[in-house]
């Protein structure tokens, strides 16, 4: 049989091994396909115990305006497990309070004159901060450059709507969910709506306002999670492939990647119990693995991926009881701007999910259940600290931020290092490149977090992207 490898058992890799086994209902058996991964199936989905329940330490849910999720959940007979999310909207810690984001705007970008206008965003913003937005609805700043293919967020929101827009709203919003910073993040890959619109002529919150509506984000909840946590997608997708008969292999790292001998199969991917021969390998690792594997075969795409820089970050969760905390009225958490000052110092938090009213189906009579979000790819203080005092410097911090008394009944600390691939400028060409030089060498694919999105469907498309090259690749050489 043709075979096929594939390193890397995070949810890129298992939707790349479900591909190419034929995926929902079918019987094909054309191709033998083991999983590698060096520690448990999952990746960043992954659940762990707080107090007698099981919550996710990763994401937490992912956007149902993308159809791979939901897609592929359903394919596995699991479409009746799907929890909407139960609140929507979100605050911003500014100016010594929490102050209340308006519904209108695009990952944080404002789009109307009535974004500016509430009392929140005023005292977020402040008085000059709010004007100096509002003067692209009435004398428009041209464009300082001609169209270019991609540019960087922050700059690029700051010259036309300022600085304190991008300081406030943009890179808490932007910024937090990639761990990076605006003022080097890629429009192109990121935020392709925002660099449209910007090299447009006119004003670029009429612009982005009037971009083209995603359809499907017009009806229905906006995130969807598993009632039993994302955690358990990887337990559903190893069944569903154990029953296609792919061999999957955890703690098994692979150790290095070289070609067959003339006549045996193209690759041998080593491992701590032997070799593994195959025919086509895919390559869904982070960067680092990546590099290694590759660095012998195309220094030219090892050097390229070794310019994907990654953040790391931490989550904390905690149970307060009921009476130790009050919650702002709706919304599902608040961000923390970055530099916002604690004393002599800022804080560590840089956001808080009100994880029991997001996904109310976690709700415990008598306690309110919290996620802390600490790290960004220039603030690693908290990797200093060990899980008891981040517990407290955390604790310590929601006192102020939030109003929290006491002390928390349950808490759950998770360390991610190098978990977050920073989309730098020009991204989108440094993956085409790679790609390209990855392909040239025959029978491999490289899939992930790293390439065309972090989120949980971009990396569902990745993965199954991957395996459909990969089962081109091969029938071109029968």
């Amino acid at each position: 049989m043709t075979s096929v490898v594939v390193i890397g058992g995070g949810i890129s890799g298992l939707a790349c091994a479900y591909e190419l086994v034929g995926a929902a209902g079918s019987t094909d058996a054309s191709l033998d396909v083991t999983v590698l991964d060096a520690g448990p199936l999952g990746g960043k989905l992954r659940s762990a115990r707080l107090g007698d329940q099981m919550i996710d330490v990763g994401p937490d849910g992912f956007l149902a305006r993308r159809p791979e999720a939901t897609a592929l959940v359903d394919e596995l007979g699991a479409a009746d497990q799907l929890e909407p999310v139960g609140a929507s909207g979100a605050w911003v810690f500014a100016r010594g309070r929490l102050r209340r984001l308006p519904d209108g705007l695009s990952l944080g970008v404002p789009t109307r004159l009535r974004d500016l206008r509430t009392a929140d965003m005023v005292g977020m913003l402040g008085l000059r901060g709010a004007v100096r937005a509002s003067v692209d609805l009435f004398a428009p700043r041209p464009a300082r450059r001609t169209a270019l293919p991609d540019r960087a967020i922050g700059p690029l929101v700051a010259d036309k709507l300022g600085k304190r827009v991008v300081d406030v709203l943009v890179d808490p919003l932007v910024g937090g969910i990639h761990a990076g910073r605006v003022r080097n993040l890629s429009a192109a890959a990121v935020f392709p709506p925002l660099l449209t619109a910007a090299q447009q002529r006119g004003s670029l919150m009429r612009a982005l306002r009037a971009a083209p509506a995603d359809a499907a984000a017009q009806s229905g909840p906006l995130f969807l999670t598993l009632r039993d946590g994302l955690g358990a997608l990887p337990g559903l997708l190893e069944v569903e492939l154990r029953a296609h008969g792919v061999e999957v292999r955890t703690d098994a790292p692979a150790l290095e990647l070289h070609r067959g001998l003339p006549g045996a199969r193209r690759w041998v991917v080593e491992t701590a119990a032997g070799p593994v021969p195959c025919d086509a390998v895919v390559l869904a690792t982070p960067p680092a693995p990546t590099v290694a594997l590759l660095g012998g075969h195309d220094e030219n795409a090892a050097v390229m991926l070794g310019t994907i820089d990654t953040a790391s970050v931490a989550t904390i969760a905690l149970r307060f009881p009921t009476g130790d905390i009050e919650l702002p009225d709706g919304g599902t958490g608040f961000l923390v701007p970055t530099g916002t000052s604690r004393g002599a110092d800022s804080f560590l938090t840089t956001a808080v999910t009100f994880l029991d009213r997001k996904w109310p189906h976690l709700a415990k009579e008598g306690g309110v259940l919290l996620r802390v979000s600490v790290g960004r790819i220039d603030d690693v203080r908290f990797a200093e600290l060990d899980d008891g005092a981040l517990v407290a410097a955390v604790t310590d911090e929601l006192s102020e931020l939030l109003g929290t008394t006491g002390s928390p009944l349950d808490t759950l600390v998770a360390r991610w290092p190098a978990s977050f691939p920073q989309y730098h400028v020009n991204h989108l060409v440094r993956v085409e490149g790679i790609e390209s030089a990855v392909q040239a060498l025959g029978g491999i694919a490289v899939a992930g977090a790293a390439y065309r999105g972090v989120g949980i469907p971009a990396c569902i498309a990745s993965g199954r992207a991957a395996a459909r090259h990969v089962r081109g690749w091969l029938a071109d050489q029968s």
